[in-house]
């Protein structure tokens, strides 16, 4: 099968403290010239990512909020894909001594050690959240919102099936959406319990990683079923 697409995740994979590369923006520009569709899968809210990723423009579409907003670079359209919680959850949280709380259109996030009174909060609240982790990072999404469910949302806009595409990320957020690709790729600093669910791990870490993967995709991208299975 001919992959059409690369979905990637953003911290921890293409980015090293929040910062892509100079080597790693190369890697991506020629997938994209070899014909391949580019798309981002990040937890991150879209503000954020503008100020931080100069190379936006580079993806056909960017999931961000964990799967719950989906963003086209070209037309700067923006597509909300669930409800978000009322006001008042993170107010509540707030008051429990949760601090700090990053909001989004849909996303509430905080960090380790809240992640017990977080789900406290939700279970009182009857609300229908759940809590995703992505390694300190406790993010508080609408259920059966995670990467998995963005990233169909981009393929169905790009008229793209899941099994052309290949994803690559490091963390336990990726997971659904990895599961979801025909061909998924974890660089080397991903935790290892998604290092032992992938088809493919790489030797280097992060943006190297990346670098790594994307050589030997359009050196021989027909050697992918050859590459270690873990």
């Amino acid at each position: 099968m001919r992959f059409a697409a690369l979905a990637t995740d953003y911290d921890g994979t293409i980015a090293h403290d929040g910062i892509v590369d100079d080597e790693t923006i190369a890697a991506l520009e020629r997938v994209k010239t070899a014909g391949y569709k580019l798309l981002l899968v990040t937890g991150r809210v879209l503000p954020e990512l503008l100020e931080v990723c100069p190379r936006v423009d580079l993806f056909d579409r960017a999931v961000v909020e964990n799967g719950a907003v989906l963003y086209t670079p070209a037309t700067r359209d923006t597509r909300v894909l669930a409800e978000p919680p009322p006001p008042r959850f993170a107010t509540r949280l707030h008051e429990r001594g949760v601090t700090p709380i990053g909001t989004g259109y849909v996303i509430v996030a905080t960090f380790v050690p809240h992640e017990k009174t977080v789900a406290a909060t939700i279970a009182e609240s009857g609300l229908p959240l759940e809590v995703i982790m992505n390694k300190d990072a406790v993010m508080v999404l609408p259920r059966g919102i995670d990467k998995a469910f963005g990233l169909n949302a981009a393929l169905a806009e790009l008229q793209l099936p899941a099994e052309r595409v290949i994803g690559i990320g490091d963390a336990e957020n990726d997971a659904p959406f990895l599961r979801r690709c025909g061909y998924s790729v974890a660089v080397a600093n991903a935790l290892p319990d998604l290092k032992q669910a992938v088809h493919h791990v790489t030797t280097s870490a992060r943006g190297a990683g990346v670098v790594e993967f994307v050589e030997q995709l359009l050196r021989d991208p027909d050697s992918l079923v050859q590459l270690s299975f873990r």
